[in-house]
This record gives C-alpha cells, sequence and structure tokens, in this order.
C-alpha cells in the first residue's frame, strides 16, 4: 500500500511537472511572435497594404524593396528550389490566377508584380496550423513563432499564395557571405518563415522596409481608419487582390 502511495504520489508530481513545463514552453513561444510595445509603435485596427504596380517600372525598383526586406530580416540567399523568399516577383498570369478579364493590355501583361504574404482576414494558414505557431494578430498581421513550428508544413498547404518558404537546410550557413543583422533573429532548419508586415519595426514606431524601399510606390496603413492614407488610395483608385473568390479576405491590394 505504501509502494502505491509513493508511486501516485510521484506520478503527480511528473504530471504537474510536465504541465508546468508546457504552459512554459506555451509562455515562452507566444512571447517570441510578439515584441515589446513602445511608446511610438504605430497602432491600427488593420494593417493594409496598396502596391502601385505602374510605379515598379524597372527592375531596380523591385530588387530595391526585395533587397531591403530580405537583408533586414535575414533571409538566405539559396538559389535552387529550395529558396527562401518574404517578397519576390512574378507575371501577371502568376500573380492573378482568377481574374476574368481575358484580354488585358500587353503592358499590364508585361509587367513583373511583387508577392508576399497577404496577412488575410480569414488566413487558411492559421485554421490547419496544428501548434499554433502560425497565429493572428488583434491588428489582423498574421505572425510566426518559429520555436513552436514542428515543420509539418501544413500551414504551406493551407496558403494559397505561397507565400511561405521552409528551411530544407540550415538558413544560417547560406548568410555566412554577408554581415548578419543582429537586431533580427535567424532561423533554424526544418521551420517555415514568411513576410511579418515588419511587426517589429511597427512596434517601434517605424514602417515596414518595403514601404521605405518603394519610395511611395507602396502605401502601408489602417484598413479600418476611413481617414487614413491607404483607405484615401483605394477610395482614388481600381484596385484588385489576390484569389479573392476564396473568400480568405487578403489585406494587399494592387492598382493595376
Amino acid at each position: 500500500m505504501k509502494n502505491r502511495r509513493q508511486f501516485l504520489k510521484v506520478a503527480s508530481l511528473s504530471v504537474l511537472g510536465l504541465a508546468g513545463a508546457l504552459s512554459g514552453a506555451r509562455t515562452a513561444g507566444a512571447a517570441q511572435g510578439s515584441y515589446i510595445v513602445s511608446k511610438e509603435a504605430l497602432k491600427a485596427k488593420h494593417w493594409g497594404m496598396v502596391i502601385n504596380t505602374r510605379a515598379f517600372d524597372t527592375p531596380e525598383k523591385f530588387d530595391a524593396v526585395i533587397r531591403a526586406c530580405h537583408l533586414y530580416h535575414n533571409v538566405p540567399t539559396i538559389n535552387n528550389k529550395r529558396e527562401i523568399k518574404w517578397i519576390w516577383t512574378d507575371s501577371y498570369r502568376a500573380t492573378f490566377t482568377d481574374q476574368m478579364d481575358n484580354y488585358p493590355a500587353q503592358e499590364v501583361l508585361d509587367r513583373r508584380y511583387l508577392m508576399l504574404c497577404n496577412h488575410c482576414i480569414r488566413p487558411a494558414c492559421v485554421r490547419v496550423c496544428p501548434t499554433r505557431a502560425t497565429f493572428q494578430h488583434g491588428n489582423g498581421i498574421v505572425a510566426m513563432d518559429y520555436h513552436r513550428c514542428i515543420g509539418c508544413r501544413f500551414c504551406m498547404a493551407g496558403c494559397p499564395y505561397g507565400a511561405r518558404s521552409f528551411n530544407f537546410d540550415d538558413p544560417r550557413r547560406h548568410l555566412e557571405s554577408r554581415d548578419i543583422n543582429v537586431t533580427y533573429p535567424t532561423r533554424m532548419r526544418g521551420v517555415v518563415e514568411k513576410c511579418t508586415f515588419c511587426s517589429d519595426r511597427l512596434s517601434v514606431g517605424k514602417m515596414p522596409l518595403c514601404v521605405e524601399a518603394s519610395e511611395g510606390a507602396i502605401v502601408f496603413g489602417d484598413l479600418g481608419d476611413p481617414k487614413s492614407e491607404v483607405r484615401k488610395v483605394l477610395a482614388e483608385n481600381f484596385t484588385i487582390r489576390r484569389k479573392p473568390t476564396l473568400g480568405t479576405e487578403p489585406s494587399v491590394y494592387y492598382i493595376i
């Protein structure tokens, strides 16, 4: 009887210890997906973006935006099928796959278009993630907690925009030829990563890198504020979104 009581005591303590450890892990993991908010933090009901595709008329303008994003966020340069990308370009047909216009202007077809995470109002990636490594902030930003990611890639299967990359290799090995930004965490092999709308910069009062590097071609702001600049731009221009028929409600708009 004594041995049984001792066994139950040890077992209960073990369970409590495991529960505490898991709780601590969840707390620590959640902290990885958040940033300390300063008094200068930029706030919004729902962050959104408008890309003026007509303003991106040279390869250099695309390169400036992509380079600014990838250098700051320590995105590795891998020139093969295992490449990691947060923001990239593609053709009209690849970007807007469900547009009903069969005969757009040739100039529109010839353009390249910026692509990135759409930070959807109804993100499919969040719904399918089994560990909540992918989650959504109250301001609409779809974030990643790299410490919770188990590499199942369900979020990649759920995302209809191809906005996520998986680290098949150690990404740090592909950063050796350049200076690492020590203010932003590097990732590890076996995790997924993507654009974050520069939530860490927003938390200290700075705009996303792509917005700054675009020289006015990208407008970023609060979709929930009718008086915001981004809402003004949307009201004054005809815009389209990627794959709107899927019901995910992308927060990225394109002026065509």
